[in-house]
C-alpha cells in the first residue's frame, strides 16, 4: 500500500487514497448501523421481526419485535463505537454482521441478503485494518513531534 505523506509532516494527507477509504468506511458504518438501529424500532424499512431465525426467537425472552429493539440499541451503540473508535467498531461491526450472516441463512430464502451482508462484513474488516494504519482525526499542523 502507497501512503502519500506530506514532506513537513510525514503524515498522511487528505488526498491520500488510503485515508479517504478509511474515512468513507467509517463514515458508512457509523451512519448505516445507528440508521438501521433506529428502524428496528419503526419497521420503516421493513418488517424487521421477519427476520429473526425461528429458534433465536425461541431463544430469547419476549416477542420478536421486542428481540428487534435489543437488536436496534445493540446496532446504535456499534455506531457509536465506530464513530468513536474504528479500530474496535470495525471488529465490533463484523462481529454483529456475522451473526446476522447466521440468522439469515438459518431463517432461509434470504442467502442473498447474507451474501451482501458477507460484503459488508469484508469491507468492516477493511475498516478495522485502515483504522491501523491512518490516525482517526485530521493531523493537527501545529503538533510537533
Amino acid at each position: 500500500m502507497t501512503v502519500h505523506l506530506t514532506r513537513s509532516s510525514a503524515t498522511p494527507t487528505a488526498t491520500d487514497p488510503g485515508r479517504q477509504a478509511f474515512l468513507l468506511l467509517r463514515t458508512v458504518f457509523t451512519v448505516a448501523p445507528i440508521a438501521f438501529g433506529l428502524d428496528k424500532f419503526a419497521n420503516v424499512l421493513t418488517d424487521w421481526p421477519g427476520y429473526l431465525a425461528p429458534w433465536i426467537d425461541r431463544l430469547v425472552p419476549g416477542t420478536a419485535q421486542q428481540a428487534m429493539y435489543a437488536v436496534g440499541v445493540v446496532e446504535v451503540v456499534a455506531g457509536i463505537v465506530v464513530a468513536v473508535a474504528p479500530r474496535y467498531g470495525g471488529w465490533l461491526v463484523a462481529a454483529w454482521l456475522g451473526g446476522i450472516i447466521v440468522s439469515l441463512l438459518l431463517v432461509g430464502g434470504y442467502a442473498d441478503i447474507a451474501l451482501r451482508d458477507f460484503g459488508l462484513l469484508l469491507s468492516a474488516l477493511t475498516l478495522f485494518r485502515l483504522a491501523s494504519a491512518y490516525p482517526g482525526r485530521a493531523p493537527n499542523p501545529h503538533h510537533v513531534r
